[in-house]
C-alpha cells in the first residue's frame, strides 16, 4: 500500500463519514432508526440486498473456494432466482403486515412464543455465521496486504479483526439502517468495479479466458460444478438440495435480508428492488469465484505464490483475492479495490449489527419492558449492537481454526447455514401455504429443528478440530456430510411440523385471515396485483435468463 492508495481509501471514508452524519440527524423514532423511515427506494433496496449479501465473507471467502474447489460452489450465488421468490411470494405478506421484524410475523401467523424461539435462533445464527466470519475474512485482509505494518502478521490479523468492527459498530450506532442502506448504495459499486478490475487483470496476466480453461481442464474432476455423489465434500445431490433450503431461509425469511424490503416505500418498491438485487446477484460467480482460479492459475505458473495452510495441506485459499490484489493491482487501483474490500466487511456488519438490534429491541426488550419511549427503545438497539460486537470476537478464534482445517471459509459458512436454515425455511413455507399448521407445529419443528443442528454443528466441530477422535455413533455423526444433512434436517422438520399439527386443533379463520395465500382478501389480491406490471414481469425474466445461462454454460466448460 502506497501514499496514493492510502489517499483513495481515505477519500472513500470521508464519503461514508458524510453519509452517516447527515442519517444520524434523523433518529428520532425506531421506525427511523429500524427502517430508515419506510422511504427506501427500489434501486436502494436492491444495491442493499447484493452489498448486505455479499461482505468480505463472499469475497474472500468465494475466491478462496474456487481456488480450492473450483465452480463446486457456484450452485449458491445461481441460486439468484430465490430472489423472485423474496418478489412474488414473501414479500407481499410481509409488506401488507407492516411488521419491524420476522419474528413478528411469526407471532402473527402463530404465537408469541414462536417469535421468542426464532428471535433467540436468529441471534444465535448471526454471532456463529455473520459476525464472526465477516470479521475473520476482514482480518484475512489486512494480514495479507500489511502483514509487518503491525510487527507480524499475526498482529495484524487481530488488529484488523477488532480495528473494523469497532469503526462500523460506531457508524451503525449513530446512523441507523437510513446509515446503512445509503452507505451501500456506494459500497455496491465500489465492489462492482473492484472486483471486475481483478477478474480483467488476472485474464490478462494469464493470457485470457481460454488460457484458465486449458490449465483448469486437467483438474476438472476438482473445478467442475458438478461433483459425483461420492465426493466427500460436494456431492451434486446434497449441494443441490442444501443450497435451495438455505437459500430460501437466507433470501426469504432472514431479518438481515428481509429488513431491507421491510423499509421500501411501497410494495412496488419492495417487489422491484428483489427483482434489481436478484439481477446483481448473479455476478459473484464471475467476478469473485472466478478470481480465485485465475489466482490458482497464476500460481501455478509461477505468477504469484498463494500461501499455504497452517497444517501444510494445500493452499490457505481465503488468502488468494487479497494475494491477487496485492501481486496484479498498480497504485491507486489497489487503494480503490481495499476500499472495496474494507467497504464489503463493513456494510455486512453494518447491516449485522442494525438487524441485531431490531430483533433484541423489538423482539425481546419491548416484550419484557413494553411502553417504553421511542428514544429508550433506539438506545437499547445500540446497546444491543454493541453485546453482538463483543460475542462475535470471542467466537473468531474459534473459527479461525475450523476455517484452516476445513475447505475453506465459504464452505464453513454454508455449512453451518445449512444446520439453522432448515426449521426455520420449513415453518415458512408451511405457515404461507397452509391454513391448517398450527403454533404448536411452528412452536416445536423450530425448536427440535434448532437442537438438532445445534447438535450437528457441535459433533462436527469437535470431529473436525481433533477433538473427537475415534469410531462410533459420534464420530458417524461428525463426518456425514453437511450438505446431505441440511436435506435431512428439512424433510425432517417439514414431516415434524406437518405431524404436531395433525394433532393439535386447527387455527381460526381470523388467526390466519390474510397471512396464508389460501386466506387472503379480495381487496389484498386487488392490492397485489396492482403493484406490478411488465417490469417486473421481464425483470424476471431476465434473472431466470442469466441463471440458465451461467447453469448451461458452467456446466460444459471444462469439457
Amino acid at each position: 500500500m502506497q501514499t496514493l492508495d492510502w489517499l483513495v481509501v481515505a477519500a472513500y471514508f470521508v464519503l461514508i463519514v458524510g453519509i452517516v452524519w447527515r442519517s444520524s440527524l434523523r433518529q428520532k423514532t425506531t421506525a427511523d432508526y429500524f427502517l430508515a423511515g419506510r422511504h427506501v427506494s427500489w434501486f436502494v433496496v436492491g444495491c442493499s440486498l447484493f452489498a448486505s449479501n455479499i461482505g468480505s465473507e463472499h469475497i474472500v471467502g468465494l475466491a478462496g473456494s474456487g481456488a480450492n474447489n473450483g465452480m463446486a460452489q457456484a450452485h449458491w450465488e445461481l441460486h439468484a432466482w430465490v430472489m423472485l421468490l423474496l418478489a412474488w411470494v414473501f414479500v407481499p405478506f410481509y409488506y401488507r403486515s407492516g411488521v419491524f421484524t420476522m419474528p413478528e410475523f411469526l407471532e402473527r401467523r402463530f404465537s408469541p412464543k414462536t417469535r421468542w424461539v426464532l428471535s433467540v435462533v436468529s441471534l444465535v445464527a448471526y454471532v456463529f455465521t455473520k459476525v464472526s466470519v465477516t470479521v475473520y475474512a476482514g482480518a484475512i485482509v489486512f494480514q495479507t496486504l500489511l502483514p509487518d505494518t503491525f510487527g507480524s502478521p499475526e498482529n495484524a490479523f487481530w488488529v484488523g479483526a477488532v480495528t473494523t468492527v469497532i469503526l462500523t459498530g460506531i457508524y451503525t450506532v449513530l446512523g441507523g439502517l437510513r446509515a446503512v442502506v445509503y452507505t451501500e448504495v456506494a459500497q455496491t459499486f465500489v465492489l462492482l468495479i473492484g472486483s471486475a478490475m481483478i477478474t480483467t487483470l488476472g485474464l490478462a496476466a494469464l493470457g485470457g479466458w481460454d488460457e484458465l480453461i486449458a490449465m483448469s481442464r486437467p483438474n476438472a474432476g476438482q473445478f467442475a460444478l458438478w461433483r459425483p455423489n461420492s465426493d466427500p465434500n460436494f456431492p451434486w445431490l446434497g449441494v443441490m438440495i442444501a443450497s435451495p433450503v438455505i437459500g430460501i431461509w437466507y433470501w426469504c425469511t432472514d431479518q438481515y435480508i428481509i429488513q431491507r424490503t421491510l423499509a421500501a416505500r411501497s410494495l412496488t418498491d419492495a417487489r422491484r428492488g428483489a427483482i434489481w438485487g436478484g439481477f446483481l446477484k448473479v455476478w459473484p460467480v464471475m467476478i469473485f469465484l472466478i478470481p480465485g482460479m485465475i489466482g490458482y492459475a497464476l500460481h501455478q505458473k509461477g505468477l504469484l505464490t498463494i500461501p499455504s495452510r497452517p497444517d501444510g495441506a494445500g493452499l490457505l485459499g481465503d488468502a488468494v483475492f487479497a494475494t491477487m490484489v496485492q501481486a496484479l493491482l498498480p497504485v491507486g487501483l489497489r487503494g480503490m479495490v481495499v476500499a472495496g474490500l474494507l467497504s464489503a466487511l463493513m456494510s455486512s456488519l453494518a447491516s449485522l449489527f442494525n438487524s441485531c438490534a431490531t430483533l433484541f429491541t423489538v423482539d425481546i426488550y419491548e416484550k419484557l419492558r413494553p411502553g417504553q419511549s421511542e428514544r429508550t427503545l433506539v438506545r437499547v438497539g445500540r446497546i444491543a449492537t454493541t453485546a453482538v460486537v463483543g460475542f462475535g470476537l470471542i467466537w473468531i478464534p474459534i473459527m479461525k481454526s475450523i476455517s484452516e482445517r476445513s475447505t475453506g471459509l465459504y464452505d464453513y459458512l454454508q455449512n453451518v447455514q445449512g444446520f439453522l436454515a432448515p426449521p426455520i425455511a420449513a415453518v415458512f413455507l408451511l405457515g404461507l401455504f397452509s391454513k391448517r399448521i398450527t403454533a404448536q407445529g411452528a412452536l416445536y419443528g423450530l425448536v427440535v429443528g434448532f437442537i438438532l443442528g445445534m447438535a450437528k454443528l457441535t459433533i462436527q466441530t469437535l470431529t473436525r478440530s481433533g477433538l473427537l477422535s475415534g469410531d462410533g455413533l459420534f464420530q458417524a455423526i461428525g463426518q456425514f456430510n453437511a450438505y446431505y444433512f441440511s436435506g435431512v434436517l428439512f424433510l425432517f422438520s417439514v414431516i415434524f411440523v406437518i405431524a404436531v399439527s395433525l394433532a393439535t386443533p386447527p387455527p381460526s379463520e381470523e388467526k390466519v385471515r390474510g397471512l396464508t395465500y389460501a386466506s387472503t382478501t379480495p381487496e389484498q389480491r386487488a392490492e397485489n396485483r396492482a403493484s406490478w406490471d411488465y417490469r417486473e414481469v421481464l425483470g424476471t425474466v431476465v434473472v431466470l435468463g442469466m441463471v440458465l445461462g451461467a447453469y448451461l454454460y458452467f456446466s460444459f466448460w471444462l469439457r
